[in-house]
C-alpha cells in the first residue's frame, strides 16, 4: 500500500473507531504528514485536539511525544541536555521529546517566548543544537500544537515568525448534536475507548512511497499564477498590514498536490488551491489596527481574496487535460 488515497482511506477509518465527525481534520493532518508540514490546532477545551493529534500519530505507528507547555519549562526540557552519570564520571546526552516523528505540543501558547523558539530550529531545519552539537531528528518530523483561543490570562501569543512554520491552522469545532449523540452511545457501550484501542494501519514504507506520489503530481502554470495573485491580494488588501509570505505560496503548492493526490487525481486544480486557503492563510495573515476594531477577521478577508481573485478557466482545463485525459 504506498497510494496516499488509500494511506489517508486506512488512517481516517481506523481513526473513525474513536472519533466522529472529524474526517476534515485527518485529512488535513494526512495532507501535513505527507509534505513534511506541521499544524496548529485550535479549538475551545473539551473539542479533542490532542485526542486528535494522539490518534492520528497513533494510527500512523510513528513515535510519539507529548509535550505538555507551561510558563516554567525550559527549552532543554524540549531539546534535550548532557546529564552527569555518576556511574561513569562524565556526562552523556539525554535527548528530549523533540526526538520523535510526531510531535504532540499541548497549549502551546502557555510557554515563555523563550521555550517557544526551541521549536523554530526543529520545526525549519529538522535538527537541534545542544550545548554547540547539531543533531539531525527523525524522519518523518511532524509538530502537532494545540492552542485555546478564548482563555488568554497567562499565556504568550506565537510570534508571527513562529506561525509562519506551521503549513496549516486547523480549527476544531464542536461537535454537532448527531456526532455528539454518537459519542456518547459509543462511551456508554466501552466506557474504555481511547488511543490505545487504535492499530497502525500504515508503515514507513508505504508513507515513503506515498510521499513520492505527491511530489510527482502535476500543478499547472496557471494554477501556479492562481497561486501568486492569491497570496499577492493579501499583500495588498486594506484590511492587511502583513499578508502572506512565500512560505505561504509553498505551503499552497505542496498541500494541493497532497489533496489532489488523496483524491485520486495527478493533477490539482483550482479547488484544490480554493479548499486549502484557509488552513494556509488565516494565521499568516497580521490584520491593521482598524480591521480589528471593526471585528474583521483573517477568515473575512481570504473569502475576500477568493470572491475577487480570478479563478482559471479553459487554460487550467487544457493543462490538465494534457497531463491527465482520463481525469
Amino acid at each position: 500500500m504506498s497510494d496516499p488515497e488509500e494511506i489517508y482511506t486506512r488512517l481516517r477509518e481506523e481513526i473513525d473507531h474513536v472519533l466522529i465527525g472529524k474526517n476534515d481534520l485527518t485529512e488535513n493532518l494526512t495532507v501535513s504528514l505527507l509534505t513534511g508540514g506541521h499544524v496548529l490546532l485550535e479549538g475551545v477545551p473539551g473539542v479533542a485536539k490532542t485526542t486528535v493529534a494522539t490518534l492520528f500519530a497513533r494510527a500512523s505507528g510513528l513515535t510519539e511525544a507529548r509535550i505538555q507547555m507551561t510558563p516554567d519549562l525550559l527549552p532543554a526540557d524540549i531539546t534535550g541536555t548532557h546529564v552527569y552519570q555518576e556511574s561513569t564520571g562524565g556526562f552523556s546526552l539525554q535527548t528530549g521529546p523533540v526526538f520523535s516523528n510526531i510531535v504532540i505540543v499541548d497549549e502551546i501558547n502557555r510557554a515563555t517566548p523563550k521555550t517557544q523558539s526551541a521549536l523554530l530550529e526543529a520545526m525549519q531545519e529538522r535538527n537541534v543544537t545542544i550545548e554547540g552539537e547539531t543533531l539531525s531528528l527523525p524522519s518523518p518530523f511532524m509538530v502537532i500544537a494545540t492552542q485555546n483561543p478564548i482563555e488568554m490570562e497567562g499565556t504568550f501569543e506565537l510570534p508571527e515568525a513562529q506561525r509562519d512554520r506551521f503549513q496549516l491552522k486547523l480549527t476544531v469545532d464542536l461537535p454537532k448534536r448527531g456526532e455528539e449523540r454518537t459519542l456518547l452511545d459509543n462511551i456508554d457501550i466501552d466506557p474504555t475507548l481511547s488511543p490505545e484501542h487504535l492499530s497502525q494501519v500504515i508503515t514507513p514504507s508505504d508513507l515513503d512511497s506515498a510521499r513520492e506520489r505527491v511530489i510527482d503530481v502535476h500543478i499547472g502554470d496557471t494554477v501556479k499564477e492562481y497561486v501568486l495573485d492569491i497570496v499577492e491580494a493579501t499583500r495588498t488588501h486594506p484590511d492587511v498590514s502583513h499578508g502572506g509570505s512565500p512560505r505561504a505560496s509553498i505551503a499552497f503548492l505542496n498541500t494541493s498536490k497532497a489533496r489532489a493526490a488523496i483524491r485520486g487525481r495527478r493533477y490539482v486544480t483550482p479547488d484544490d488551491i480554493k479548499t486549502m486557503a484557509r488552513p494556509v492563510l488565516t494565521h499568516r495573515l497580521l490584520l491593521t489596527s482598524e480591521a480589528e476594531l471593526s471585528e474583521v477577521t483573517s477568515d473575512d478577508v481570504i473569502d475576500d481574496v477568493l470572491s475577487t481573485v480570478e479563478t482559471p478557466g479553459s487554460s487550467f482545463e487544457r493543462e490538465s487535460a494534457t497531463k491527465d485525459g482520463t481525469q
